[in-house]
């Protein structure tokens, strides 16, 4: 069993069923699972995306500027990460949120040495306002968090996706799901798992990664168990 992970959860895991924000009951939800999972003892931080609030790239593409956008979704992120830890105090695990942005009426700044701190004494970290400067996705702040933190294993919870596939299963019913891959592979085949500087950093840091379903309830602790599930993405 792994003794510290960092967990990534995407905006769109936080949505449910509704096309736009927060759904509670999903939430909830997954802060049972979480909860699960702490309670074995296993030290979490977690990552939170904005992107069922906001999508700084989709903003460019309509004509917005970059860095004015991805600041925007940087705050989209505190509001899922405050939603998290509301959850999971209801479930009673204590939990500190940490951000990259200055805000202190909601927020720890992030500290690694403090945050570090946090997970030795039982709390779960949720790490928001990615990295604090535009242009990195909240795939690379997780792997930079995972590293900093001295996690064993980023574990990556996808919304209704198994793991990674060879094509959209939601376009090829045929889609293959790898139950191994190198984070070479990644980058060659162009999987899109993750971005290209997210995947090269866990390449460079030796970090595996786990992409589940987080869905079936059960597959949070059965990954931090480190039970066959999903695709594990693996340092060569």
């Amino acid at each position: 069993m792994y003794n510290r992970i960092l967990l990534k959860l995407s905006g769109e895991a936080l949505k449910g069923e509704t096309s736009y924000g927060i759904d509670p009951q999903t939430v909830q939800g997954i802060a049972e699972q979480i909860k699960d999972a702490h309670d074995l003892g296993v030290q979490i931080g977690i990552v939170v995306g904005g992107g069922n609030i906001w999508r700084g790239k989709t903003a460019e593409g309509l004509g917005m500027d970059r860095a004015q956008a991805d600041y925007m979704g940087m705050l989209a992120t505190i509001m899922n990460g405050l939603a998290v830890q509301d959850a999971l105090e209801h479930v009673g695990v204590p939990t500190r949120v940490m951000t990259a942005l200055p805000i202190n009426e909601v927020a720890e700044p992030y500290i690694r040495r403090r945050a570090i701190r946090h997970l030795e004494k039982g709390r779960v970290c949720i790490f928001v306002g990615g990295l604090g400067s535009p242009y990195f996705s909240t795939d690379t702040a997780c792997v930079l968090r995972g590293t900093e933190i001295g996690a064993e294993v980023v574990l990556m919870a996808k919304n209704k996706t198994e793991g990674v596939y060879d094509s959209d299963p939601r376009k090829n019913p045929n889609a293959k799901l790898y139950e191994e891959l190198t984070f070479s592979e990644i980058l060659a085949k162009n999987l899109q798992v993750m971005d290209s500087t997210a995947a090269s950093l866990c390449k460079d840091n030796k970090m595996n990664l786990i992409v589940f379903n987080m869905n079936t309830k059960g597959n949070i602790v059965k990954a931090v168990k480190g039970e066959k599930i999903g695709t594990l993405v693996k340092v060569e």
